[in-house]
């Protein structure tokens, strides 16, 4: 059976709907950080921040696969003409296994782990949000898949808004101390799963499938995919740590708080690449798409970059307290690499829909390798400027090894299930 081109304005739809959920999302967590920021001492705040750098590294790395796997595989099929009953076996185990090898490393380096988190508490937060976060990451794809963004962006709203509630009882007097705030690490993937009701009133099966996904092929899948998040949340969260081991966890916070400036548009542009993906997987027209997306993602860096020149050191000063001076212009150059990490993004999914899964993973690994060896041998003394150019560099450097990589000869795709009966 042939596949059936993508429903004509879908993306663009698509995008918008989950826009409003993500945008939300991020003003929530922004939120979370600068609360905490407040009613945490500097070396409490530090930690937690450590906290966060380091689950989100684990959760893009084991998680994020399966979402994409599912996406862009529930997508071909429902372009093909089939209709529930997705195969979900492969995945399932795919992602146990990730949750299991997790654990297992978790455990053997306890110790480790709270020494530079210094406190046995966010070790347990640590290991109980990451195996909370196996189903939501899980129903994120399946959502994504039957392109149902809605939903998508309810379970990330519900997920944002119960984490921001914890440092909101702290400011309020309901509750105290880092304990607090971090446990809305943990709650929030559990509360985030509230949405699940509403999906299985859709109707359509979510059941094992009469034909399982290839091991090999969603293995290699999947695998390219942990290797393209390990390498974006080196960019986002090595210097985090590697400032934290050089120069302490307070100097690490001024990193992560920098950051946020990239992280927020990041995490609104997940509503972007979770459209993307299964609009092309599903035969969408990826010129279009891809132009749209990137003349978007321009006009958007510019703007800010220039309120960023213009007020950027007030607004840190406004949202963080004053722990450190920010300079405009690293300021601006974080939001110019943002820009230039985000059209990245964009020529990721058509490489991951296009079965240049393996060529994409090689290019972000060496552009994550050459930023941490940067940051790490320290050539620019003062932490924070250092990250802000050495991103920067980063950014542009995949935006052209992307552009070159992706144009290569794509690996042979199997066809999906349901154009095989």
């Amino acid at each position: 059976m042939a596949t059936a081109p993508a429903e004509p304005g879908g993306y663009a739809r698509g995008a918008r709907v989950l826009s409003i959920g993500i945008a939300s999302t991020g003003v929530f967590t922004f939120a979370y950080f600068a609360v905490a920021s407040h009613v945490l001492g500097e070396e409490q705040y530090g930690a937690v921040s450590l906290l966060w750098s380091v689950l989100f590294v684990v959760l893009s790395v084991i998680y994020r696969p399966v979402e994409q796997l599912l996406a862009r595989t529930i997508a071909q099929r429902r372009a093909a003409g089939s209709v529930g009953g997705h195969p979900l076996r492969t995945p399932a185990t795919i992602q146990s296994g990730f949750a299991g090898a997790f654990l297992v490393l978790a455990l053997a380096l306890r110790g480790p782990i709270e020494d530079a988190l210094d406190s046995a508490t966010l070790y347990w937060v640590l290991v109980v949000a990451t195996l909370a976060y196996a189903a939501s990451y899980f129903a994120r794809g399946w959502f994504a898949g039957h392109q149902w963004f809605g939903l998508y962006g309810g379970l990330v709203l519900f997920e944002s808004v119960s984490r921001f509630c914890f440092p909101l009882a702290v400011a309020v007097g309901l509750a105290s101390g880092q304990t607090a705030v971090a446990l809305g690490i943990a709650a929030a993937p559990v509360a985030s799963l509230l949405v699940l009701p509403w999906a299985l009133r859709r109707g359509e099966g979510a059941g094992g499938g009469r034909e399982p996904l290839p091991m090999r092929e969603s293995g290699g899948f999947a695998l390219s995919v942990a290797g393209i998040q390990l390498a974006e949340q080196a960019l986002l969260n090595a210097a985090v740590i590697i400032v934290a081991a050089q120069a302490g966890s307070a100097a690490a916070g001024v990193v992560f708080s920098a950051l946020l400036i990239v992280r927020a548009p990041l995490q609104l542009f997940q509503s972007v690449q979770t459209s993307l993906l299964p609009h092309l997987a599903g035969g969408g027209d990826a010129g279009r798409a891809v132009l749209v997306t990137v003349l978007a993602i321009g006009g958007f860096a510019v703007a800010a970059a220039v309120a960023l020149l213009a007020v950027g050191p007030w607004a840190m000063d406004l949202l963080f307290g004053d722990l450190h001076s920010y300079g405009r212009g690293g300021l601006a150059l974080l939001a110019v690499g943002m820009g230039l990490h985000l059209a990245a993004g964009t020529l990721n999914q058509v490489a991951l829909a296009s079965g240049r899964a393996a060529n994409a993973a090689w290019s972000w690994l060496a552009v994550a390798a050459g930023f941490v060896l940067f940051v790490a041998l320290a050539p620019i003394d003062d932490e924070l400027l250092r990250t802000e150019v050495g991103y920067a560099i980063a950014a542009a450097a995949l935006v052209i090894v992307l552009a070159i990589r992706t144009r290569e000869p794509a690996a042979r795709r199997a066809s999906p299930p349901a154009a095989r009966e």
